[in-house]
């Protein structure tokens, strides 16, 4: 049987993968931003969007921009790909997440 050690160490490993790779998306996304859209990247604070002085409300703008899918009107095909690549890897990653905090739970819960 598993150990809840190697269950928790093995769903930490996945998440931090995923989250990682969703960060590399949104970066690369900020870079085709640039690019191709300089009036959105502004409006993102592309520019400082990492950074620890980075405008939240800004940065919430960018989730809604993707999760109410407003790219889809976009003339640039990449642009497109990234933010439906971006949206998924949101997903998949918060998901996750959800899952190691819940078997953190679980566990304790059940001592095993």
């Amino acid at each position: 049987m598993i150990s809840g050690d190697a269950l928790l160490l093995a769903l930490f490993v996945v998440a931090v993968v995923n989250v990682s790779r969703y960060v590399s998306t949104l970066r690369t996304l900020l870079a085709v931003m640039r690019e191709c859209d300089p009036l959105l990247y502004q409006q993102v604070d592309g520019r400082g969007f990492f950074s620890s002085q980075g405008n939240v409300s800004k940065q919430i703008r960018l989730f809604h921009y993707i999760r109410s899918e407003q790219y889809q009107n976009h003339h640039d095909p990449v642009f497109m790909q990234k933010c439906v690549k971006v949206r998924k890897l949101f997903i998949l990653a918060s998901s996750y997440l959800m899952l190691f905090i819940v078997s953190i739970f679980v566990v304790a819960y059940l001592g095993i």
